[in-house]
């Protein structure tokens, strides 16, 4: 009977002992592997090369983590701020009409393929949020936190939407390709992804008009709530904010 060698598990418990030491995590993780190719008796060469080899097929996801820090970076120094102030500049924006832009180009870039040119990571948080707030902002006066986080949860619904309608749409993604060759399994034959690609266009058609009514009907929502909101706290605001908020509820009603 073969004995049982244990020795190359080595790197799981550096992995444990590493993360419950609160080290970093790259160390940790390059310091696991180091521990488990000498566990197998490879030379540090060949070590070096599998390292080397490994991270070159995962390029990509390691691009994708560089994102973030480039992104933190840039709202450290205030690209938030400045997307606010920069749409707070512009009379005619409103969040509506923001989020639908926002919208039709995500679902446009995603039937395309694009599925990477926007996200929540780079685009939503940093941009697309602050851009809304700042429009509701410059119509309404300083927002309540409820209200900042309605605003901030229908920017992300609108890069979810848009993708998950819009990806079916490009034939080469891996739903699309995924359902043909369901259907040749079960029998069904004469269906290419092409076709699957192109029934997909009326679906985000009416996606499109569904969620874009939505969004309309999300400028009287916001100063509804913010009418309840200065009523339930009439000491902090005075009677012309009011009235002010009153009529913005009744031209967007009309």
């Amino acid at each position: 009977m073969t004995e049982l060698n244990l020795l190359p598990l080595v790197g799981i418990v550096v992995v444990v002992a590493g993360f419950a030491l609160r080290f970093n995590p790259l160390l940790v993780v390059v310091s696991a592997g180091i521990a488990t190719g000498w566990a197998v008796q490879l030379d540090f060469l060949t070590l070096l090369e599998t390292f080397g080899e490994k991270f070159l097929n995962a390029r990509q996801l390691a691009s994708l983590f560089l994102i973030i820090p480039i992104i933190a970076l840039l709202e450290r120094y205030g690209l938030q701020q400045r997307a606010q102030a920069w749409i707070a500049s512009i009379k005619s924006a409103t969040t509506a009409r923001i989020l639908m832009m926002y919208f039709l180009v995500r679902e446009g870039s995603a039937a395309l393929g694009l599925i990477s040119l926007a996200g929540h990571a780079q685009t939503v948080r940093p941009l697309l949020a602050p851009m809304a707030l700042g429009a509701a902002a410059n119509l309404h006066g300083p927002l309540p936190k409820p209200i900042q986080d309605q605003i901030a949860a229908h920017a992300a619904a609108c890069d979810n939407i848009a993708v998950f309608f819009g990806e079916d749409i490009f034939i080469a993604f891996g739903a699309v390709l995924l359902m043909n060759a369901f259907l040749q399994e079960n029998g069904i034959m004469g269906i290419e992804p092409l076709h699957i690609g192109l029934w997909a266009i009326p679906t985000a058609i009416a996606a499109l008009i569904v969620h874009c009514f939505r969004l309309a009907r999300l400028e009287a929502q916001i100063t509804q709530q913010l009418v309840a909101y200065l009523k339930s706290q009439p000491q902090e605001h005075d009677a012309t904010k009011k009235s002010e908020l009153e009529n913005n509820t009744s031209e967007v009603l009309s």
